[in-house]
């Protein structure tokens, strides 16, 4: 069985069609992680700090998979007129440098197309810029038309429609009060799949090849 870290886990959409692994979720949020574990109730869902996790914990699983927070990095923190000036958040790169040079197993990091040029030579997938240490399939999601402009309720019933994923209520990210926002931060499940997919089948590769 593959053990499977899934760090930032949102609501889980590059996790849902995972099958055969141990996965254990980290997610800050206590009403996201909720639905989260609702969608995987078979994972060990923590309520956490993620980048702290991750530090103490890395040496126990075969996959990471990180989703570190986008909004500091993404291109619509510069338009708008009372947008403030803010440090992008760096996080994520520290995992990324730390996965490199620290981890054994296979690893990936995902985030948002940036607003300047992204370091370390990301694979672009759709919407999605991703970081690894294996070459990862190029699987594009089915399109979703005026994907950042839809921010009402028939927007998010469509999202959790393409995505997969239903649950009850509204859940916003900080001060945010965009009904679909938690939804546009998943990577589709199609996406994640595929990837899930071949990193498996190189994890059961190189332990076949150690026996």
């Amino acid at each position: 069985m593959v053990k499977v870290l899934n760090l930032y886990a949102g609501l889980g959409g590059n996790r849902k069609y995972w099958k055969n692994c141990e996965v254990v979720a980290v997610e800050k949020d206590e009403k996201i992680a909720k639905i989260y574990s609702e969608q995987n109730p078979q994972d060990t869902t923590i309520i956490g700090d993620a980048h702290d996790y991750l530090l103490k914990h890395f040496e126990e699983f075969d996959f990471i998979w990180s989703s570190p927070p986008c909004q500091s990095h993404s291109r619509m923190i510069r338009s708008g007129r009372n947008r403030k000036p803010t440090y992008p958040d760096m996080r994520l790169y520290e995992e990324i440098l730390f996965l490199k040079y620290n981890f054994k197993g296979l690893w990936i990091v995902e985030n948002v197309i940036p607003y300047y040029p992204a370091p370390f030579d990301p694979l672009k997938i759709g919407r999605h810029l991703f970081w690894s240490n294996f070459d990862i399939p190029r699987i594009n999601p089915p399109e979703f038309k005026g994907f950042i402009s839809r921010q009402n309720m028939k927007a998010k019933e469509a999202l959790m429609e393409w995505l997969d994923i239903k649950y009850e209520g509204n859940v916003y990210y900080g001060k945010n009060h965009c009904v679909t926002q938690v939804l546009r931060n998943c990577v589709h499940p199609i996406v994640g799949d595929g990837i899930f997919k071949e990193a498996k089948r190189k994890i059961e590769e190189l332990k076949e090849g150690e026996l």
